[in-house]
């Protein structure tokens, strides 16, 4: 028996938004977790630095979903973040968790199905964005949970969101 919905529809706006800011907040413990020095220092075989990679997630995450609601496809930038220390990319971690529930806001159920030019660069449905975002931050932060291991520092549990 074939018992296959016929509606599109497989999570509500509400509940996409509490998954990402699930990865977000464990993503916040992650960055937590290091020294502020190696933070700012510490890499393996090449790849950024935690705060390298904490700077990219910050340029997209508020920024691009802004960009979304205000249909402003303006090239993606990383300028503009003068972060110093551990405690500022924290603050401006928290800064950026805020302004994507306050734009979530602004999305409507039809405006995921809508073709967005992110960035100037990627002409995707907008849903599909955000699934980048999401994605991207995983990424990320698999590669925080290998420096950390090989800093001897246990990270968070990945399910502990």
């Amino acid at each position: 028996m074939n018992t296959i919905a016929t509606h599109s529809q497989v999570i509500s706006p509400r509940n996409l938004l509490k998954h990402w800011q699930g990865h977000r907040a464990l993503t916040r413990r992650v960055i937590d977790k290091f020294t502020e020095r190696d933070f700012f220092e510490f890499s393996l075989a090449g790849m950024r630095t935690p705060a390298q990679l904490t700077t990219e997630l910050l340029a997209i995450g508020g920024p691009a979903l802004k960009a979304i609601v205000e249909r402003n496809d303006q090239p993606y930038s990383e300028a503009g973040l003068d972060l110093k220390t551990k405690a500022d990319f924290l603050a401006k971690w928290d800064e950026e968790t805020e302004s994507i529930n306050e734009f979530w806001q602004e999305l409507t159920v039809d405006d995921f199905d809508q073709t967005f030019n992110l960035f100037g660069q990627y002409e995707f449905p907008i849903i599909e964005n955000i699934f980048y975002f999401i994605d991207n931050e995983i990424h990320h932060r698999g590669q925080m949970y290998v420096y950390l291991r090989a800093l001897n520092t246990e990270p968070p549990f990945f399910w502990e969101r």
